[in-house]
């Protein structure tokens, strides 16, 4: 951003420190109306034909700027990759455990890669994979805290899936039916 001396346009559309125009001025005048006004003549768009100048103090501009921008990195969702491995022969009570990480996982917010590594033999049999697979889909699915982002595909000696969340509503999670209408359980 140019500020004061360092714009170097022959005239400017004024904007005063209330946010109303001015009008189109010469730039000598529009430093001159900011000096009497003690602040700052910023150019907020360069690209205008004449440049948009603005009648501010600069460093309460860039401070306010630096907040903005700290509140938008604060409200921006960082979501990581987490990776669940599993193998063809899972048995059921492991492959539950593995079922009830990725829900854990994707009610935080997190993508889940699902790997399904073979070895030796195993990869002769892909449909054992696509069985497991299948079934952690189907329970991510009816807990309803994922969809399938990536189906099952092969990749060298491993299968893969990715599962993510459910985006949430602006309105938050859902109530429970009593607790919509209004009444109370006694």
């Amino acid at each position: 951003m140019r500020v004061n001396e360092r714009i170097r346009a022959r005239e400017v559309r004024l904007i005063d420190e209330n946010g109303s125009q001015v009008g189109i001025v010469p730039l000598r005048e529009a430093l001159e109306f900011a000096k009497s006004k003690g602040l700052d003549l910023i150019e907020v768009a360069a690209n205008a034909n004449p440049p948009v100048c603005r009648v501010m103090d600069y460093g309460k501009f860039k401070y306010e700027q630096s907040k903005k921008e700290r509140d938008a990195q604060r409200k921006q969702r960082m979501s990581e990759m987490k990776g669940i491995r599993l193998r063809p022969k899972t048995d059921e009570h492991d492959l539950q455990f593995k079922i009830n990480n990725a829900l854990k996982f994707l009610k935080q917010g997190h993508k889940v890669k699902v790997t399904v590594i073979f070895r030796s033999r195993e990869y002769t049999h892909p449909e054992f994979a696509e069985n497991a697979l299948q079934r952690m889909a189907d329970a991510v699915a009816a807990a309803g805290a994922g969809i399938v982002e990536r189906p099952a595909q092969m990749e060298g000696r491993m299968m893969t899936m990715v599962l993510a969340p459910i985006a949430e509503r602006k309105g938050g999670p859902r109530k429970a039916e009593g607790e919509q209408s209004g009444e109370k359980s006694s």
